[in-house]
């Protein structure tokens, strides 16, 4: 991928520029809680988006995304959002340095990736970031805090790209760290690295390759019932809630919005237990957590479908320790912890049998942790 950016950076631009990258992430629990000021524990991989950047002395910027063949040029003030949806996140994060007083000038720059697309891995985080690295690189001496940085790409979500988004998928691409999953408090922002030593097992995505498209926003409904249950128990979010607490408003909170509080205040309490087990080595505590996410977001929150169960299911038949939907849901993958000597016969049950029901294997992404956010070494 380096030396294809590279190649084409050279011949569209007649330069060359500095290389910069940053990874998607997992999540290995703590679902839909970031953005109910709850706790977080995902971790960077190894998979990434590239990008050479180079100073061009104008106040235009020109960028060629190589994934998609495709060109955008634009300035850098409000009214020159460009039309393609792709180019709004560069276009954002541009925008956001500037509008907290630093600095972006017109630049050039070819970009590409190895993140799935789709596939709950956070994809447009790592295009975020990896540009909000580079411009405080490029254009401010690094005087950007690293958690700004994030912050920069939630806020291009919010306000260029219409998602309404938390803070865990752009903190896991500026902070990750190989060999370690990272347990972030949402509403303080304090975190802390956990070693991930899972010896005798292995972690796999399993992408279904489906996604269901919406006609409403199904995200941002999500973060509207937690909102109106967290304002009927008179909390700031549902960090601060708990199932008493819920229990005693049932009459006062409708069906939906009960199931959606019920599966966030369940999720806040399974990442700590999963913290602890990790500390013990307990991984079958680990799984357990990740079962009951799953059946929490299938079930309450009603962001699995039908081929995300039948990938747990499957998970479940084959012994896995641990299975559950990763990501935003209604597609995307499932991420399992596999003891060593059950992976080859589930990862081959898994393919065998989702085609005979869906007409096509799932996609086996096993999973290194890695760093996040940096300046590619030449």
């Amino acid at each position: 991928m380096k030396e294809r950016i590279k190649s084409l950076f050279n011949s569209r631009f007649g330069t060359n520029g500095v290389l910069y990258a940053s990874a998607g992430r997992i999540n290995l629990i703590g679902e839909h809680t970031d953005y109910n000021g709850g706790f977080v524990f995902p971790g960077a991989i190894d998979k990434c988006i590239m990008a050479e950047i180079n100073i061009n002395g104008t106040d235009r910027v020109r960028v060629y995304s190589a994934d998609l063949d495709a060109y955008c040029e634009f300035g850098l003030k409000e009214e020159d959002a460009p039309a393609e949806q792709w180019a709004r996140y560069i276009f954002g994060v541009c925008r956001e340095i500037i509008k907290r007083g630093f600095v972006v000038n017109g630049f050039d720059t070819v970009f590409a990736g190895n993140v799935p697309l789709g596939a709950g891995l956070s994809s447009s985080a790592a295009l975020e970031s990896c540009f909000a690295f580079a411009l405080n690189d490029l254009f401010n001496d690094n005087k950007i805090e690293k958690f700004e940085l994030a912050l920069i790409g939630q806020s291009t979500e919010h306000n260029y790209c219409g998602v309404n988004c938390g803070i865990m998928d752009q903190f896991a691409s500026v902070f990750g760290k190989k060999d370690h999953l990272m347990r972030l408090d949402c509403r303080s922002l304090e975190y802390e690295y956990y070693p991930f030593d899972a010896k005798g097992y292995k972690l796999v995505l399993l992408d279904s390759k489906v996604k269901h498209e919406l006609v409403d926003s199904p995200y941002n409904k999500r973060r509207e019932s937690c909102e109106r249950v967290a304002r009927t128990l008179g909390v700031e979010t549902l960090r601060d809630a708990d199932m008493a607490m819920l229990d005693a408003a049932c009459d006062r909170i409708s069906d939906e919005d009960f199931m959606r509080a019920r599966y966030v205040i369940g999720e806040k309490q399974r990442v700590l237990d999963v913290c602890d087990a990790l500390q013990r080595g307990d991984f079958e505590t680990v799984g357990r957590c990740m079962y009951e996410t799953h059946n929490g977001l299938s079930h309450d929150y009603e962001v699995s479908c039908v081929e995300l169960d039948y990938l747990n299911d499957i998970a479940r038949e084959c012994g896995v320790t641990g299975s559950r939907i990763m990501g935003g849901g209604f597609g995307g993958c499932t991420i399992n912890l596999v003891k060593d000597e059950l992976y080859d016969n589930f990862i081959a049950t898994a393919k065998k049998k989702f085609n005979e029901k869906y007409g096509h294997e799932p996609v086996v992404y096993p999973v290194v942790i890695s760093d996040g956010a940096h300046k590619c070494e030449e």
